[in-house]
């Protein structure tokens, strides 16, 4: 959990940094990522604003979690059977990303949005899947 907090202070969000760390059986390192715009885009051109009159000039339509970028940075073939240290509870769309990649095991810190329907949506996802979560 601590490589995952290491990994959120790269965040450039102001709001909310967030760090994932996936780690293989042996628990070694394959993956780390935190919440950013997409490779290649300037984030200084896009928004981090929570909230604003039209959802594109807010960053939800832009910014790709940590999960997302823990997955895609791994450093090995795959990551089925492997643990997911993440700050925050996955949302319904990293759940899913989670669940197609083999993921077995999920450690979070903080559920603060648990009431929210994509927290609901995302614990019966990993429930369908037999992912376990604490």
């Amino acid at each position: 959990m601590a490589v995952a907090f290491l990994s959120a202070q790269r965040s450039k969000d102001p709001n909310s940094q967030v760090g994932a760390c996936i780690v293989n059986q042996e628990n070694k390192i394959v993956g780390i990522g935190y919440n950013g715009m997409p490779n290649g885009c300037d984030d200084d051109l896009l928004p981090w604003s929570r909230s604003a009159n039209d959802k594109l000039d807010t960053k939800y339509p832009y910014v790709c979690h940590a999960e997302l970028n823990a997955i895609m940075n791994k450093n090995s073939a795959d990551v089925k059977g492997c643990t997911m240290y993440v700050a925050l509870f996955p949302c319904n769309e990293c759940a899913k990303l989670i669940i197609q990649a083999g993921i077995k095991d999920v450690i979070y810190l903080s559920d603060k949005y648990h009431d929210s329907p994509e927290m609901t949506a995302s614990r019966r996802l990993l429930n369908l899947a037999g992912i376990k979560y604490k």
